[in-house]
């Protein structure tokens, strides 16, 4: 690989020259490559004409015929004539640039042409074989078909690519935020050294967890010391150990919510420092909230925890099944050590994220606040009917102005209270003619909200909350925004680069253009499965499937060129879409495809094995199961 590497910078690698002259009789040297034609004096190349410039290659006798497409700026003739030195020559350089255009430029090889009756004109040399971009399928194809076949292997798999994610997730803080923060010294020295001593401890485990854990899937694969004998068609002990490990941890994982709570607190006691974390998460490596990459050691854990479920159940009685079933015993004790810190944080980290999208409203993130459900209804207003966004925390209902602001935040235009005095609830379709609609009486104000379905309630039993949770499930259509945001954005404008002052990629965003609502259940589902790895995408209505790196977190897909790449490409989030698998009519003609469709928005994915397939499609259902 690395001869491949120096040979493919050497200019004049893998070039055969042909001896030629041009019209005034210099002698020079004809050559062709992936890229065209090229032009040697001696061994100087002084000319090259690109693929994409030639209209015709022909040769008469011995002279070859260059005829380049028409450009303006161009100081070269319509046509090139150089000579060689026999017909044979001209004829042998003519069908090797036939070859070599048809290979490099053609997406599938040329049909020959019918054969003439009478008598025929010209040469009938047609290139035969695989072009390049047949090739590179056909290597993807069967990339994605050589593995082995065995379940526990696919777990193993899947723990490999988690853990490249999770690395990478690592890195965002031990990394990237802390060359950041290395800048300027803005950073009180306690808050530093709390992020240093509890996340740098954690990374470093984990860099040699990665490590072990990608050996032994080469072993296992047969890819690696292929001398060596030995039982490596096995993971628990790897995780065993790992886990043991990261017991030792226990005492700093304990302290990652306090590192949330005291980055926030310095935020709001400097100005700079603020601005200087709103940047970073501007920044493409930041393709989450920062505050979220602060928790995902947390997250981690139930991603053992069930991974080792799956082994543990897929295993007979071996030793691998017992390594496996001390792993989640340790695990399953840790999490549930971690559990109440765990939901504590995730709760803070979803009040601090929606203070980003809310203007208007003090003290988001109050001691005691609890937050159940965001979404979409219909608040009735003199102009009829309008698209508001409503936050449901435990202790009020807080709604918004229609729109946004010009810094892409939703302005709170009232908040009703819910404790400390009596809410009524009274259906109201006859009284505003509006369908299904509510009024939802506080001490002061009532509001009117409208469902999209006619709800049935029984008030005596139903309580507010409940109200709230059905009137959320059952998003109004009427008077919705339809305006589709562009989730598919090419590397150079990539749909995670926000602008200044702009956060139009949050869940809260999504939610406001998709109709849709999502709840903390929804949110803690998410975080406890996700899932990395290659996938296969392809468009409504492309030909050929793009092998990509796939990260599913967040109700979102994330794409990169590999799993080396330090941010994502692009984004899809999930809310809103359908999934199924694809219909004959749409003639896919591949295995383990599915389907997510938005509107007029169509893509097919598709798994490398059954197990993958079985994996993602639950996945991403669950998602949509939610949100209905």
């Amino acid at each position: 690989y690395q001869l491949l590497e120096m040979a493919r910078r050497l200019e004049m690698y893998g070039v055969r020259l042909h001896p030629a002259k041009d019209r005034e009789g210099t002698k020079l040297s004809l050559a062709v490559s992936h890229i065209g034609l090229l032009v040697f004096q001696g061994h100087t190349k002084i000319n090259a004409f690109n693929w994409s410039k030639v209209r015709k290659l022909s040769f008469k006798r011995k002279r070859f015929l260059i005829k380049l497409r028409p450009d303006l700026n161009s100081a070269y003739q319509d046509t090139l004539e150089f000579v060689m030195a026999s017909r044979d020559c001209c004829k042998i350089f003519w069908k090797i640039c036939v070859e070599y255009h048809a290979f490099f430029r053609l997406f599938e090889e040329p049909k020959p042409k019918a054969k003439a009756v009478l008598f025929t004109r010209g040469s009938s040399f047609r290139f035969s074989g695989r072009t390049q971009k047949q090739v590179f399928d056909y290597v993807k194809d069967s990339e994605f078909q050589k593995c082995p076949t065995d379940k526990a292997y696919f777990i193993a798999k899947e723990l490999l690519t988690t853990e490249r994610t999770f690395q990478k997730d690592l890195a965002v803080i031990t990394v990237w935020f802390q060359a950041v923060l290395g800048k300027e010294d803005i950073l009180p020295d306690s808050v530093r050294t709390l992020i240093n001593t509890n996340y740098d401890p954690v990374y470093q485990l984990h860099q040699a967890f990665l490590k072990e854990v990608e050996q032994r899937l080469q072993q296992w694969e047969g890819r690696s010391n292929a001398h060596i004998k030995g039982d490596y068609q096995r993971v628990g002990d790897v995780m065993l150990k790992n886990i043991q490990g990261l017991k030792q941890l226990t005492s700093l994982l304990q302290r990652h919510g306090e590192v949330l709570v005291e980055l926030e607190r310095s935020c709001r006691a400097s100005q700079r420092l603020q601005e200087l974390c709103r940047e970073f998460e501007q920044q493409k490596v930041c393709y989450l909230s920062l505050n979220m990459f602060l928790l995902r050691p947390l997250h981690r854990l139930l991603h053992y925890k069930l991974i080792l479920e799956r082994l543990c159940k897929h295993y007979p009685p071996h030793q691998d099944f017992r390594d496996s079933r001390a792993a989640l015993a340790d695990i399953s004790e840790m999490v549930l050590q971690l559990q109440g810190t765990m939901m504590k944080m995730e709760n803070i980290q979803k009040l601090l994220e929606l203070k980003k999208d809310l203007t208007g409203i003090q003290d988001l993130a109050i001691p005691g606040r609890e937050f159940i459900r965001l979404g979409c209804l219909s608040k009735l207003s003199g102009k009829g009917l309008q698209q508001r966004m409503f936050f449901l925390f435990s202790d009020s209902l807080v709604y918004t102005s229609r729109g946004m602001t010009a810094d892409n935040q939703f302005k709170v235009h009232g908040q009703l209270p819910l404790y400390g005095m009596t809410v009524r609830i009274r259906e109201s379709e006859d009284e505003w003619g509006v369908p299904h609609s509510f009024t939802l009486f506080g001490q002061r104000q009532s509001v009117v909200v409208a469902g999209k379905e006619k709800l049935v309630l029984c008030f005596c039993s139903s309580t507010f909350h409940q109200l709230l949770l059905l009137l959320f499930s059952e998003s109004p259509e009427e008077g919705g925004v339809e305006a589709e945001s562009e989730e598919e954005l090419s590397a150079s404008r990539s749909s995670l680069e926000r602008q200044s002052a702009q956060r139009g990629n949050t869940t809260v965003h999504v939610c406001w253009h998709r109709n849709t609502s999502v709840s903390m259940v929804d949110f803690s589902v998410a975080v406890e499965n996700q899932l990395s790895g290659n996938l296969l995408r392809k468009f409504k209505n492309s030909n050929g499937w793009q092998k990509l790196w796939v990260v599913f977190t967040n109700f979102s897909l994330f794409f990169y060129k590999s799993h080396q790449d330090d941010y994502p490409l692009a984004s899809l989030p999930l809310l809103g879409y359908s999934l199924t698998v694809p219909a004959e009519t749409e003639n896919i003609q591949k295995d383990y495809v599915f389907k997510l469709h938005f509107k007029s928005h169509v893509y097919y994915f598709r798994s490398e094995s059954q197990y993958t397939f079985q994996r993602s499609v639950p996945l991403a259902t669950l998602v949509w199961c939610c949100l209905q």
